[in-house]
């Protein structure tokens, strides 16, 4: 089995695409509601087709994640394992600046390891935050869409935004530190919950 692209533990995924090979002689429904009733609770194939030579990793040509954080001044226990709960107030304009660095061809060093070879040079297609009122805060969503990503990178696009919304750094710290592509000037890592995979994009 090849999937798209790794997840840490914790994160989840409603976009994974894997590949594999089975014997199979009936129809794909029904492979489908196969699989499906051997899977775990937590994991459900949506939708399965036969494509000879598909590689989900090599032939991506994007990925999408997306990262909620929970803004409210008590605990909203409805969001727990989904979510990163911070307290305070944000300085929501400040992350529509950071996010906004990010998008282009930029050596993103600072923010992750590859997962092989050496380069961190990362193309970001798109980067904003999204904000969206609660009955008792707020709720923001960071979406980025990449043609690859480092290890821990989006936890630490976010992580290092959010330390800028908290106003522990500065935009100028911020920018400075992404800038130096130097993964020793990380700064906060964002738990694992709050991330989803979301989206895989393939030509066609």
């Amino acid at each position: 089995m090849i999937g798209s692209g790794r997840t840490d533990s914790g994160v989840h995924a409603t976009g994974q695409v894997i590949a594999f090979d089975v014997e199979w002689r009936h129809e794909d429904s029904e492979l489908l509601r196969a699989i499906n009733a051997v899977l775990p609770e937590a994991i459900a194939l949506q939708d399965l087709m036969q494509q000879p030579g598909f590689h989900p990793r090599f032939d991506a040509l994007s990925r999408c994640y997306a990262y909620t954080v929970i803004n409210a001044a008590q605990r909203q226990p409805l969001w727990n394992g989904q979510a990163w709960h911070v307290w305070g107030r944000l300085d929501i304009e400040a992350l529509h600046v950071t996010a906004a660095l990010l998008v282009g061809e930029h050596d993103f060093g600072t923010f992750g390891s590859p997962p092989q070879g050496t380069s961190t040079i990362r193309k970001m297609l798109h980067s904003c935050w999204q904000v969206y009122p609660e009955p008792l805060g707020q709720r923001l969503v960071f979406e980025v869409e990449g043609n690859a990503f480092l290890y821990h990178m989006v936890r630490r696009m976010v992580g290092m935004q959010m330390d800028v919304a908290r106003g522990l750094v500065t935009l100028q710290t911020f920018e400075a530190a992404f800038r130096a592509a130097d993964l020793s000037l990380a700064g906060t890592i964002a738990p694992p919950q709050g991330l989803v995979f979301k989206t895989v994009r393939y030509a066609g």
